[in-house]
């Protein structure tokens, strides 16, 4: 069974609450999404880690009721 977008982003900000979440559906399938989430969470963490931690947050889903996710993260810009 797919993933709704609005559980997708329901994990997401529940996770990272001050973080500024963009999501796109790939397919059109609910199965296969691209997040751009930029989040002071991930401040001095390298990509791979703040993958980690996104897909932490989404509780195990991931290849299963979440077949594809394709992640932007970053650093909200000083200033």
């Amino acid at each position: 069974m797919p993933m709704p977008v609005e559980t997708l982003r329901g994990h997401l900000t529940e996770a990272f609450p001050d973080a500024e979440i963009a999501i796109d559906d790939l397919a059109g399938d609910g199965d296969h999404y691209r997040a751009r989430i930029v989040s002071s969470a991930f401040a001095g963490l390298s990509r791979v880690k703040q993958h980690q931690l996104v897909y932490a947050a989404l509780k195990g889903k991931m290849g299963g009721e979440l077949h594809a996710l394709a992640l932007e993260t970053s650093v909200p810009a000083e200033g």
